[in-house]
């Protein structure tokens, strides 16, 4: 190998080089804001479990007061009965 082909061989590596930490630094600027994106998913499904969470404690327990209901229903209705 003479110098010229040398010099021209070490001149495309360089270039191939460049191409390479160009390609590298665009995945990593992507994986950055995949990353960002992700903890703001994670922040807003905390948001929306802390939410959930508040909603579920002051809802009314409507099953309780049916099953109540009922209840004083048959007792009415037993004293109905009874009192005949």
């Amino acid at each position: 190998m003479t110098t010229a082909e040398s010099t021209q061989v070490a001149v495309e590596l360089e270039r191939l080089r460049g191409t390479i930490d160009a390609g590298f630094a665009r995945v990593d600027d992507s994986l950055a804001l995949l990353v960002q994106r992700s903890d703001q998913t994670d922040k807003a499904i905390a948001d929306h479990e802390a939410r959930l969470d508040a909603l579920e404690k002051s809802r009314w327990p409507l099953p309780s007061i049916a099953a109540l209901m009922g209840l004083a229903g048959v007792v009415v209705s037993a004293y109905a009965l009874v009192g005949r």
